[in-house]
């Protein structure tokens, strides 16, 4: 009889775990995108050459191509979703879409909101500087009467605040906004992600400004998704490594960051 009870609560617990992990998948983000048919993505256009608008106003960049991969793999339409920085994060955990795909760095303070699946680059913060400033490290800019630029809300506020304790910290709503701070005489430098001082120095920064390319720090990129979604997780991080084995990857990254036969549309 002690058998059979022991049996009984044993398949009944089978069963209610069993339960959970079918009620998990119906409430995934995953499932919803497929009985949708349609991923949502949220990106903030305007970061060069991740993502950004062309003179047409439509959105290209390495993170639209792998938005795009994505809904192929998954076998739905893709709906791009332009929103600002700074609410991005609120965005996705409201449900206004379903994953971020918008160059974010990981950090741990955004971790505590949202999950980020393994990073799909890395980058690191560097600095466009005066060409007054050309022969100086960064270290020499740390003085009161030296005035730094970037983008609100934004890795780079936090590494210039952190790292620079003397220099006046200027955030403005787009990078275009704080690099042409530079420009017009009124800052002394501009700290942002290397890709995008990269890219600014083939358009038109050589003829302005003195990119000091060292990277002042290691900063891993991420998709962000709600919390609570182990399957959406799991498929995004499967995805990745795929990408990164059949080919998709490393052709995205040589159209983007080798070449720049896109600069015209942007230019």
């Amino acid at each position: 009889m002690k058998k059979i009870v022991a049996f009984l609560m044993f398949f009944a617990a089978f069963i209610h775990v069993h339960a959970d992990d079918i009620n998990l998948w119906k409430k995934s983000t995953l499932n919803t995108i497929l009985e949708r048919g349609e991923l949502i993505v949220g990106m903030d256009p305007g970061y060069i050459p991740f993502e950004m608008k062309t003179k047409k106003g439509e959105l290209i960049g390495f993170d639209v191509d792998m938005a795009k991969a994505m809904a192929d793999a998954m076998g739905v339409k893709l709906k791009l979703v332009p929103t600002d920085y700074d609410s991005i994060i609120a965005s996705v955990t409201t449900n206004k879409f379903d994953i971020i795909i918008s160059a974010m760095t990981i950090t741990s303070e955004r971790n505590l909101k949202v999950n980020f699946a393994k990073p799909y680059i890395s980058v690191g913060q560097t600095l466009l500087v005066a060409k007054k400033h050309q022969a100086k490290k960064w270290q020499d800019l740390d003085k009161k009467r030296f005035i730094i630029t970037t983008k609100l809300g934004v890795t780079g506020e936090i590494v210039a605040k952190r790292m620079f304790k003397n220099v006046q910290v200027k955030t403005f709503n787009t990078e275009a906004e704080a690099v042409q701070e530079l420009i017009n005489g009124n800052a002394d430098a501009f700290i942002y992600d290397k890709p995008f001082n990269d890219t600014f120095m083939l358009q038109k920064g050589k003829n302005f400004v003195v990119h000091l390319s060292e990277e002042l720090t290691y900063e891993p990129l991420g998709w962000a998704i709600r919390k609570g979604d182990p399957d959406f997780l799991n498929w995004l991080n499967n995805f990745l490594n795929q990408i990164k084995h059949d080919g998709t990857y490393d052709k995205f990254y040589e159209k983007w960051f080798v070449n720049n036969k896109w600069l015209p549309q942007v230019m």
